[in-house]
């Protein structure tokens, strides 16, 4: 019997656990849950091991016990699954980015003929595999791709987006927080763009998605080396951006400004803080103003304007209590908003994604735009689940019936990789629509 373990079993793992398991009672696969807060997830039929991932024995001990392992723990932990792995002679399959760390195992996973595919969830995951499809079509073609920019976003849904920030959390909250703290690189135009982090928000491009309207991307991190990824070395522009409603971008950048997405260090008392002393510890001390009129100021903002509106309707103006026995800014900010934005039981969420490719053939200038949009079924079975879990359930699926046979430290972003899972995925109504301008 072929076993599988998955370590981690969060929000996006749902969807991911629920095909994994279908597909284990049709062929008898072993199916066991890692977890460390068994407590969460009583509601899966499933055999379960507690298990806290950075301890080195008892992950040794846990991981040594099946063929298969699917990381679904926090980016930060995947390279400690994979030493184990490696160690073990075991397969590896994640969601996330691949690191440095990670990447330097691509011998010795070679090697020992196992394989560590990564990067096949949402973003990263079904970006690559989508753009790799139009990729090579174009280049099939005899195609020759100028400009390459693509795009995503975990939004509300149109009709349960009923707060003035026109977002609610649809994935790790800390993540969000933490966005865009890496500086962002890119090319346009045959021109190098180098974007630091206090000014990543101030720096947006604007798109249009048929049926949803206006939106607005911001650049994420190293553009630059999807170049060689994608094989586009001779590629003009070259950005991947993340996707926001119109005038999220500005405000947040207050935030940023500010100081309150800082993770370096904790605030003092900040166990006997209202929101509007700790917003006061961040702004200048000038006599009979406001404080609602001494953040306009500094921040350059119109108290009339709509953007203070998704301020006030924070209540960081107000004697509203931080919260928390201690913390970093960030962590002030993330407990506020994980109220605010939280998404409600009844709301649906929104994943959007847009490739914009321009390439030359024959001669002749040719557009096209690829978009996918999916609206999730409810607070469980999620867009951000289904899109981060079923290209990884299909990819396990697809090795566990030796139709996927190859080895080394992947990305999905070739076709026997991609084409079957893309193929698989529109089963399930996520598909993109490609329009040639």
């Amino acid at each position: 019997m072929k076993s599988i373990l998955i370590i981690g079993a969060g929000l996006s793992a749902k969807v991911l656990i629920n095909y994994i398991s279908k597909q284990a009672k049709q062929n008898d696969w072993k199916i066991t849950i890692a977890e460390q807060n068994l407590q969460a997830i009583e509601y899966i039929d499933l055999p379960k091991i507690q298990l806290d991932v950075t301890d080195d024995k008892a992950r040794y001990e846990c991981i040594k016990n099946f063929d298969v392992i699917i990381s679904m723990v926090p980016a930060r932990f995947h390279f400690l699954v994979a030493k184990d792995c490696l160690a073990l002679g075991k397969h590896l399959f994640t969601a996330s980015y691949i690191s440095p760390e990670m990447k330097a195992l691509e011998k010795e996973v070679k090697a020992k003929n196992l394989l560590f595919l990564n990067e096949c969830g949402l973003d990263p995951g079904l970006d690559h595999m989508s753009a790799m499809k139009l990729i090579h079509n174009i280049k099939n073609k005899g195609g020759e791709i100028l400009e390459f920019e693509s795009s995503t976003g975990g939004l509300v849904a149109p009709e349960y987006d009923n707060n003035p920030w026109n977002y609610k959390f649809t994935w790790n909250p800390r993540n969000v927080v933490l966005a865009g703290m890496e500086p962002a690189k890119y090319l346009d135009n045959g021109k190098y763009k180098y974007i630091p982090y206090h000014r990543i928000f101030q720096w947006t491009t604007q798109i249009n998605i048929a049926g949803l309207g206006d939106f607005e991307v911001y650049p994420n991190r190293d553009s630059l080396k999807y170049r060689y990824i994608y094989g586009l070395e001779n590629v003009k522009t070259m950005l991947r951006g993340t996707i926001r409603r119109p005038g999220y971008c500005k405000s947040w950048n207050a935030f940023v400004q500010l100081g309150l997405t800082d993770d370096s260090y904790e605030i003092e008392n900040i166990d006997k803080m209202t929101w509007k002393e700790l917003i006061s510890a961040y702004l200048p001390n000038i006599p009979d103003k406001s404080i609602e009129d001494n953040f306009c100021d500094y921040l350059g903002i119109n108290r009339n304007s709509q953007e203070f509106n998704k301020f006030e309707w924070l209540e960081i103006f107000t004697e509203k209590p931080v919260g928390l026995q201690k913390g970093t800014p960030a962590q002030a900010l993330q407990h506020l908003l994980e109220e605010k934005w939280k998404l409600e039981v009844n709301d649906k969420d929104l994943i959007v994604m847009q490739h914009n490719i321009g390439y030359k053939i024959n001669g002749e200038y040719h557009k096209i735009k690829s978009t996918l949009t999916y609206t999730g079924k409810d607070q469980i079975n999620t867009a951000m689940a289904a899109t981060v879990g079923l290209p990884l359930a299909i990819a396990i699926d697809l090795f566990m019936q030796g139709k996927l046979q190859k080895t080394g430290v992947l990305l999905p972003i070739e076709p026997d990789i991609y084409e079957p899972i893309l193929k698989k995925l529109e089963e399930f109504n996520i598909k993109f629509v490609e329009e040639e301008i």
